[in-house]
């Protein structure tokens, strides 16, 4: 495997893996959210799944863009 197919492999690995992370944090913001007992933990239950709805919509979008291969 060349060194740009290295490179290109870690790459999609980051932008997949901040999708997967966003999408868990969104989950443990939904079960708290949902199982919490008092309006404190439940407001930060939702403050996390929106963080991590921000975090799926905007890190992976940006990473792609910082890494775009540039014209020729």
């Amino acid at each position: 495997m060349s060194r740009d197919d290295t490179q290109a492999r870690n790459r999609w690995l980051a932008i997949v893996g901040s999708r997967i992370a966003g999408s868990l944090g969104a989950v443990f913001g939904l079960v708290l959210a949902v199982r919490a007992h008092d309006w404190p933990s439940k407001l930060l239950g939702v403050a996390i799944t929106l963080s991590a709805l921000a975090v799926i919509a905007i890190v992976p979008a940006s990473l792609a863009q910082r890494w775009r291969t540039p014209r020729s």
